[in-house]
């Protein structure tokens, strides 16, 4: 599907390929804007790092937006319809995050540092443990050290436990627990 691509600050423009592949060139934070027709619009802001996006798309269900699909020969009625019946779940909001680790930044919010494979630890000075204790994260139950495996549509919750709340953790938990919850 061929999608028109803008950069704010750069104010560059281009097109992806048939198979949504698009090159652009961006500034320092610059904002990527995405506006693909039947589907929800994504403004992703871009870091320093020159790895590439990944972006999932999530599609609006409507009359029009199914005939725009089946017609352009991208999705058979069949699969469209199954796809839409059967990945309601999985387009949640945690959909239109590219990666875990894009996922938990915006969550945890300033707090935490996520690092890009799925490590957490508090931001320096908030915790006189900080550097050398990351808070405990546990996944459907179970500690987990590295989570870059977990994609953000897998997804069900996420929750930040402090104080009494992660105490429950015995003494991992005194340097806070982060819960994940998949879908499974």
């Amino acid at each position: 599907m061929n999608v028109e691509i803008f950069s704010k600050k750069a104010k560059a423009t281009t097109m992806s390929d048939s198979l949504g592949n698009f090159s652009i060139v961006c500034l320092e934070k610059d904002v990527i804007m995405i506006k693909p027709e039947g589907f929800q619009p994504e403004n992703i802001t871009v870091n320093n790092e020159l790895e590439p996006l990944k972006i999932n798309l999530v599609f609006i269900d409507t009359k029009k937006n199914r005939e725009l699909a089946i017609n352009s020969g991208y999705l058979t009625e069949l699969n469209l319809n199954y796809a839409t019946a059967n990945l309601a779940e999985e387009n949640n909001d945690y959909c239109k995050y590219t990666d875990i680790s894009h996922l938990l930044r915006v969550t945890l919010g300033p707090s935490i540092v996520v690092s890009n494979s799925g490590g957490i630890r508090h931001r320096s000075g908030l915790n006189s443990n900080s550097s050398m204790y990351p808070p405990l994260i546990i996944v459907d139950g179970q500690p987990e050290y590295y989570i870059s495996w977990i994609k953000p549509y897998m997804v069900r919750s996420i929750k930040f436990l402090k104080g009494s709340e992660a105490s429950i953790h015995g003494k991992r938990g005194e340097r806070d627990v982060v819960v994940i919850t998949t879908k499974r």
